[in-house]
């Protein structure tokens, strides 16, 4: 399998840290608002490649999370959390603000034919790991304290934006750079590692008490940042070193650069070998927001009369590493592209017969070419125009569904 590393800016071939198995980690939605198509093609993308190695005899254990405090507004230090916006504009608490948006996400991918991961955790459910791996950092002396937080000091983590390669004087996008609110930080684009309740965040509903000190709070009360969040979940749940990190093009940055400078200065390992990022979906080539009243969700795909798998299959139709662009327009070619491919599998009878291993190499090449789903979909219709019987063309086409996830039968 050849998949391209982000860290290393090219492709690899992958090597499992353990034989068999993969440790594969996604950065999950932020569960203050129902998630746009844009977010959920992120999901069936971790799918299908999660699907691939599965479809190659690995033992895939999944992890993608939930946030669920401790996301501001900006990916950075400045903003409000998101949790608690969303809170406020409903009238909700945090928790049950939460509870509605997993829930309508949770419905949104099951529609959309992706695996249960083997741990969904949310951020608030790891509390006590994310103080002692703060903790930590301030022991070795990565870490400071300001009255009004915890703070990574950027100076000293090796090679601190070698996964982003930007220059940090020139741009620093969305880490507070601009809107620096504590004058005590040393280094402008220093990140949280905890937030006291004090300053703009005084009046923060969701609070923890903490072993960190502070002058203008009592028993250290406040709350994580968004990155030590998924450094101390994977660590709970994978391991110091996993195999593969996956997240948005958005994440590079800020989040995953300091999701690797915090775990990495803790355990001096690796945080993981493998980091894959998917491009955005845009539409009518503009980008996909609420904001801009183009923030489509998958209900109103539904309502529009679209299959949600029609969506999977359009998302199919590009590259994990390739913008999208959604158009209503495109949203019903790929309507008809899968009724087309439903009917003519449907066509061919319920004897299933042997999987064809010449057209099973190919699907292999295309698919275990860092993941290129629009190749390994078109074989798919390639097996449908071949002098195969019909029953070996059926069992040939269900084999591939086992990564392209379509439910064709």
């Amino acid at each position: 399998m050849d998949l391209y590393n982000t860290l290393t800016r090219k492709k690899e071939v992958f090597k499992a840290i353990k034989e068999g198995e993969v440790l594969f980690y996604q950065c999950g939605p932020t569960v203050y608002f129902t998630q746009h198509i844009g977010n959920l093609r992120a999901m069936v993308l971790s799918d299908l490649i999660r699907r691939t190695f599965l479809y190659n005899g690995y033992q895939v254990k999944f992890v993608r999370n939930y946030t669920d405090v401790g996301h501001l507004v900006s990916d950075g230090d400045s903003g409000e959390d998101k949790m608690e916006k969303g809170a406020k504009r409903e009238g909700l608490s945090p928790i049950k603000i939460a509870e509605k948006y997993i829930k309508i996400f949770e419905d949104d991918i099951k529609d959309l034919n992706t695996l249960e991961p083997a741990f969904k955790p949310k951020a608030t459910e790891y509390i006590k790991e994310m103080q002692v791996m703060v903790q930590d950092l301030l022991d070795k002396g990565f870490a400071y304290s300001t009255p009004l937080a915890v703070y990574f000091d950027i100076s000293k983590a090796k090679d601190y934006t070698r996964l982003s390669g930007q220059n940090l004087e020139k741009n620093r996008e969305g880490a507070g750079v601009g809107d620096v609110e504590d004058p005590q930080k040393k280094n402008s684009a220093d990140f949280a590692l905890w937030f006291f309740r004090a300053g703009k965040h005084k009046e923060a509903i969701q609070f923890w008490p903490s072993p960190f000190v502070s002058p203008l709070v009592e028993k250290g009360e406040g709350f994580p940042g968004w990155h030590i969040e998924c450094s101390a979940m994977i660590k709970a749940l994978l391991g110091e070193t996993i195999d593969v990190h996956m997240g948005g093009i958005e994440h590079i940055s800020v989040h995953h650069t300091n999701e690797i400078a915090q775990s990495e200065s803790v355990n001096g390992v690796p945080l993981a070998n493998y980091w894959l990022h998917n491009e955005w979906l845009t539409v009518n080539n503009g980008k996909m927001a609420k904001s801009e009243g183009t923030g489509f969700s998958l209900a109103e795909v539904k309502e529009k009369g679209f299959n949600p798998l029609a969506l999977r299959y359009f998302f199919l139709q590009a590259n994990y590493r390739s913008k999208q662009n959604f158009t209503w327009e495109a949203m019903q070619s790929a309507q008809t592209g899968f009724d087309r491919l439903v009917n003519n599998v449907s066509a061919l009878g319920e004897v299933i017969g042997k999987v064809d291993d010449s057209f099973r190499k190919e699907f292999l090449e295309k698919i275990n070419n860092d993941f290129n789903a629009p190749q390994a979909l078109a074989l798919t219709f390639a097996v449908l125009k071949s002098a195969l019987s019909s029953e070996d063309k059926l069992a040939t086409i269900l084999d591939f569904d086992k990564v392209l996830g379509l439910n064709l039968k």
